[in-house]
């Protein structure tokens, strides 16, 4: 996942630890409200995702609220506003983690997962 960061610090223009966080938020969001046995499969293919995740979401405590009330995705979005981002900010840096996760997991797992988790296509 270092060299996604490193991406995002490049494209983006945030600094790395600001990086590293937003890409925790939006792994945090998949693993916590997307479809179990596609994410497993997912984070099976992108070594370090899962830390990120967890380091980010309190180990899934996203998906027990936001989950719970169907706002995973907008708890998301809070905590990258809050953390700075803004809307083209977010977006710059989801479409290069869900670039960087169908070069690795593949196109159709990608866009499953996506699928899976409401409002995250409106983002990737």
């Amino acid at each position: 996942m270092d060299a996604v960061i490193s991406r995002i610090v490049d494209e983006v223009g945030i600094d790395r630890d600001l990086a590293s966080k937003a890409v925790g938020i939006m792994l945090g969001l998949v693993k916590s409200d997307g479809d179990k046995n596609l994410v497993q499969e997912l984070m099976q293919a992108l070594p370090g995702a899962e830390q990120l995740a967890d380091a980010e979401s309190g180990g899934g405590l996203l998906g027990s609220f936001g989950g719970a009330l169907g706002g995973g995705s907008m708890i998301a979005l809070g905590k990258l506003t809050g953390a700075g981002l803004n809307t083209d900010q977010i977006r710059g840096i989801a479409e290069i983690v869900f670039d960087h996760a169908r070069e690795h997991a593949g196109e159709t797992l990608v866009n499953n997962v996506v699928g899976s988790i409401p409002g995250l296509s409106s983002y990737v």
